[in-house]
This record gives C-alpha cells, structure tokens and sequence, in this order.
C-alpha cells in the first residue's frame, strides 16, 4: 500500500514538474521567436580615448551592424533602426558588415530602405564574412556606393572637422576575405585618431600591437544571440567572437567596442540579447 501511494506521488510530482517546465518553456519560446527579434534597444555609451582631441570632444559615433536582413521579417526592424538614428543624429554612422545572410538578391532591397539614413559626417561601411562568402565586393560596393555610403574594405578614409584629421579604414573579413592591414593603415598620417571598421573583433588582441589604433568597432557575435538571463554567459560562440563577445574592452591604450547587431544567423530567435543601435560619445582625456 505504501508504496502503491510512493508511486502515486511521484507521478504527482512528475506531473507538476513537466507543467512548471512547459510554462516557463513556452513563454520563453514564443518571447525569443516573436518578440525580442523585433524589440530594437539603443546603447549609449562614451568612451573616453587617449588620444582623442579635445576640439572633437562630444563626437558621437552610430552603429549598426549584422543586419543580416530577411526580406518580409527584418523591414519593420530596420525602418525603426533607421527612425532613431535621424532621432539620434549622429555625426558619423558607421556598418559593420553581414549584411546578408546567404542570398544576395535582398541587398538591392536592404540598401532602398537605409538609403535614407544620413549624418553630418558620412555613413561608411565595411564587409562581414557573409559578405564576402554570398557577395561580390564589386555588387556589395555596387549597392553600397548607390546608396549614398561609403565603402572600406582594407582602405581608409579621413573626415576633417575643426582643424583635426580622423582616419577611418575598413578591415576586409578576417573570417571570409583577404585582411590587409598594412593597405588598410597605409594612408594615415602620424598623429591621426584611428577608428578601424573590423567585422570580427577577436583580431583586436593583435590589432592594438601592430597598428596605431584608438577604437576598433566590431560585430559578428550578435552578443550571443541567446545568452543566458542576468549573466553574460553564451552558450554559442563562433569563429573569429570567442575572446571578445560583447560590449567595451581596453587593451593598453586601444579600445574595443562590439555590438549585438540587429540581426540573426540561423533560426530567428534572440534571448536575453536585443537587436542593438549603439551610440558611442568619444571624450577626450586631454
């Protein structure tokens, strides 16, 4: 009898645990599949660099990257990436790459919908390593250039506010392309900030070492994706994102900025990891 009525109560308990399971399982589902996907967070951070000017004190860098955009599910996303940036106005926008995720038919379609996206000083962007593996960089640059940007792929660029020089260069995928990063710095003049575009921010560890580098902007890990709540923890790592995941990261006197992104790889799902819109104020220390 005793142990007729053990039985009963452990069926009892197996019962409640696979409810308790169920109802925490299929309200996470349905948040990471439908909701959080499409909940747009903006980051504002300022980083304060060493040897940043102080006349371009204030200046504020946007953005966006791993847009990987999916005609039909990502344009409700983007035009509201797109609406807080003319909020935002910031005076630079920068896109770090993966742009797409396997066809490249819905660049044409992606670059319609930024191509209203402006700043004072310029939208430039560089390549992702899905880019390179599903593009052209003749038909990326192609779209790229048509919408107003421009593009950087192991090239630089300056901007010339106020009587100071920023260089500003593009990293071909470290992952999928051919990085070059004497071509890339080659045109800075001594004593010119560098702001480097590098899709993947693992390089960071060696970049500061070899190259005169203020601020290194990446993307690629999607923070995660999914990430477990209330802790930095993320089950899925890829290439190239392992040392640097998400966030800021100073190594001697270079920093490292890399964002969420907008987008996703694989299943549309985010956990615990929202579609991102940086904006970085850079302060002077001087």
């Amino acid at each position: 009898m005793s142990s007729q009525r053990n039985t009963i109560n452990l069926k009892r308990i197996t019962r409640r645990s696979a409810f308790g399971i169920l109802g925490i399982a299929v309200p996470s589902a349905i948040w990471a599949t439908g909701i959080e996907p499409n909940l747009l967070s903006i980051t504002r951070k300022e980083l304060t660099l060493p040897h940043w000017p102080q006349a371009l004190d204030g200046f504020r860098v946007a953005q966006l990257t791993d847009l990987h955009f999916r005609p039909g599910y990502d344009d409700a996303l983007i035009a509201k990436a797109c609406k807080k940036l003319a909020d935002e106005k910031p005076d630079l926008i920068t896109l770090t790459g993966d742009f797409v995720i396997r066809d490249p038919s819905s660049l044409p379609e992606l670059f319609r919908a930024l191509k209203g996206i402006s700043a004072q000083h310029g939208v430039i962007a560089s390549p992702g390593n899905h880019d390179r593996w599903h593009c052209s960089t003749s038909q990326l640059r192609k779209e790229i250039e048509g919408a107003g940007f421009t593009y950087l792929q192991n090239q630089g660029s300056k901007i010339h506010i106020k009587g100071e020089n920023i260089f500003i260069n593009g990293l071909d995928s470290i992952w999928a392309g051919r990085p070059d990063p004497r071509k890339a710095w080659q045109s800075r003049l001594k004593g010119e900030p560098v702001i480097a575009l590098v899709h993947e921010p693992d390089p960071f560890a060696e970049l500061h070492l070899s190259q005169p580098l203020d601020l290194q902007l990446s993307g690629h890990t999607h923070g995660g994706q999914c990430r477990v709540p209330f802790t930095h923890y993320s089950p899925a790592q890829v290439n190239f994102g392992r040392k640097f995941i998400y966030g800021h990261f100073e190594m001697n006197r270079s920093q490292l900025f890399v964002s969420r992104g907008l987008g996703t790889v694989g299943p549309r799902v985010r956990f615990a990891c929202s579609p991102e819109l940086a904006i970085l104020t850079l302060r002077s220390s001087r």
